[in-house]
């Protein structure tokens, strides 16, 4: 999985330009940042490489950008917020062009511990390099600019961009440090341990809507932990897999050999498969998401045909909270039941309490999770929380992310 990369501690910033692919995918409303968690993940790197005398160039992308570029985009309010977070003035390079002849003059002007952010990296088309080679322009520029280059975008780190990983080709080329930041070192130090070396007894936890989306993970995480529970929405096909009426309740037909197969399998492992024993059910999924809902327990062998499953019952909280409390590790990616009603939360209330509650590792593998146990009040009891939704179900997969993989080896 290429853990053992050099880092931030392990080159000699002063006087160096050293670029920084940040995370700054802030959601925001009306110009205004509603959640800055991103920005203030961001802050030790850069207050370590800025403190060490490096002038200091972060870039990121911010939303899908998909009518080109536009203000609703700019990163300008990520500038003022860092400005305000490091207590000195970000330089913003509002050019569209991002590495254009502002950014040029702007690195060339910069002193020992300046910071500059660039404009979102998405506004050149070329980031999203495809084909492959359409990103070979952008991230020569991008390299142009900076003497050492540096990946803490743990959120971004399983896509190929022309700013997160072939950026690192042309740097390299130059004699250049490519290293990662304290937040990917975290993210790769959490998720990479608790993956490929647990202490044991190692739980893993999936939850959320499809099986399709979890498919590799699941057979990657049966080879690896003592117990897989699985809950949420993807629950209810491995019940139907299991021959049992499910009513209305989200179901992948397509993947009930697939469940079959993991639970064969599991068998052969000897590991163990816990699946609901018992279901919220209600006449239909709640509209609004967050209205009312009419909700009783049954035996998820028992979900009348007319019923949808939205949640585990309290014999599943239980069944779940007790193997989640034997655990000296615990990942879990994806919630139990439709956590944004309050009625359907329960579920995921039971798991996150459970574990708060223990002395285990635990690993939130963001996303949905994530929310939910900020949500919910839990995120400060969690060991780790995870920055990337998508990345950190690539790397729970057992994938090389690309993001990683591009920085240097120690």
């Amino acid at each position: 999985m290429g853990l053992n990369k050099k880092s931030v501690d392990d080159f000699n910033a002063k006087g160096r330009r050293v670029l920084v692919r940040c995370d700054f995918n802030v959601p925001l409303k009306n110009g205004e940042i509603t959640d800055d968690t991103r920005i203030v993940a961001a802050l030790p790197t850069i207050n370590k490489l800025a403190g060490d005398g490096a002038k200091v160039i972060l870039c990121s992308h911010l939303g899908k950008v998909k009518e080109g570029p536009n203000e609703k985009e700019s990163l300008a309010p990520v500038a003022k917020r860092l400005s305000e977070k490091l207590g000195k003035e970000v330089k913003f390079i509002a050019d569209y062009n991002v590495t254009g002849a502002d950014a040029t003059a702007a690195v060339a002007a910069m002193k020992e511990g300046d910071v500059i952010l660039l404009q979102n990296t998405r506004f050149r088309m070329e980031e999203e390099t495809k084909p492959a080679k359409a990103g070979t322009k952008f991230a020569e520029e991008l390299a142009d600019l900076c003497d050492d280059y540096v990946c803490d975008a743990f959120g971004s780190s399983h896509r190929a961009h022309a700013s997160v990983s072939v950026v690192t080709e042309y740097v390299r080329k130059k004699g250049g440090n490519c290293a990662v930041g304290y937040l990917m070192q975290k993210e790769i130090n959490f998720l990479g341990n608790a993956v490929e070396n647990p202490v044991r007894p190692f739980v893993a936890i999936l939850g959320g809507a499809k099986v399709a989306d979890k498919l590799n993970v699941i057979n990657n995480l049966l080879e690896k932990c003592d117990t897989l529970i699985i809950g949420g929405g993807m629950a209810f096909t491995f019940l139907k897999a299991k021959g049992y009426e499910i009513g209305k309740s989200l179901c992948d037909d397509e993947k009930i050999d697939y469940c079959k197969e993991m639970m064969a399998k599991a068998e052969k492992l000897g590991k163990k498969l816990l699946l609901p024993v018992d279901t919220g059910i209600a006449a239909g999924f709640p509209d609004p998401i967050d209205g009312p809902v009419d909700v009783k327990y049954v035996d998820s062998d028992k979900i009348p045909a007319d019923m949808e499953g939205l949640d585990i019952g309290p014999k599943t909280c239980e069944l779940f909270a007790n193997a989640a409390k034997t655990a000296k590790t615990v990942v879990w990616n994806g919630p139990m039941g439709v956590f944004e009603n309050p009625t359907l939360a329960k579920g995921t209330i039971a798991v996150a309490k459970a574990l708060a509650e223990t002395d285990a590792t635990t690993i939130i593998g963001g996303g949905d999770s994530a929310a939910a146990c900020n949500q919910l009040g839990f995120a400060d009891k969690m060991s780790h929380i995870s920055t990337g939704g998508g990345a950190s179900l690539e790397f729970l997969e057992g994938k090389e992310l690309p993001g990683v993989y591009a920085a240097d080896d120690k």
